[in-house]
């Protein structure tokens, strides 16, 4: 189970370009320099792979575990983030993304949920991975792996 922004997918140039402040829509369209909307770069779909987070999903693909994707980004960007993975090098078995209507507190209590839906479907989430607490409390996973995210925090 691996997180998408700032775990799979690395949002830096977009990050630069705002000067490290967070800006959701509006365009952009003169990197390096910003402003640069998220919504906008992700329909850019330009983020580049953090490598040993890649590496981990080709490991395990190649071993025949299922890979899934539990990211906090709106299911209308499901092209845009699909399209951005691939061209990554990304393969998975699911890409699980957070309904338009959604609206909740914590990002926990969108994904803890859709882990607990993966478990009841048969699957062992072996390995959680994301850059936020948020994306590893709640359980349904026998381990959780924390990366480093200095830029912002999700509750």
């Amino acid at each position: 189970m691996l997180d998408v922004d700032e775990t799979a997918l690395s949002n830096l140039p977009q990050l630069r370009a705002n000067d490290w402040g967070f800006i959701v829509n509006g365009p952009c369209a003169d990197l390096p320099r910003g402003p640069c909307g998220l919504v906008a770069w992700i329909a850019l779909a330009q983020a580049e792979p953090i490598r040993p987070v890649l590496e981990l999903a080709r490991f395990a693909r190649e071993r025949g575990v299922a890979v899934f994707f539990l990211t906090g980004r709106p299911e209308r960007l499901r092209a845009a983030t699909e399209a951005n993975l691939k061209a990554a090098g990304y393969e998975w078995t699911g890409v699980l993304l957070k309904p338009d209507t959604l609206s909740v507190p914590s990002a926990v209590d969108f994904k803890a949920v859709e882990r607990k839906k993966l478990v009841e479907q048969g699957y062992v989430i072996a390995v959680n991975v994301g850059d936020q607490m948020s994306d590893l409390d709640g359980g349904f996973a026998e381990r959780t792996y924390k990366l480093p995210n200095p830029f912002y925090f999700v509750p």
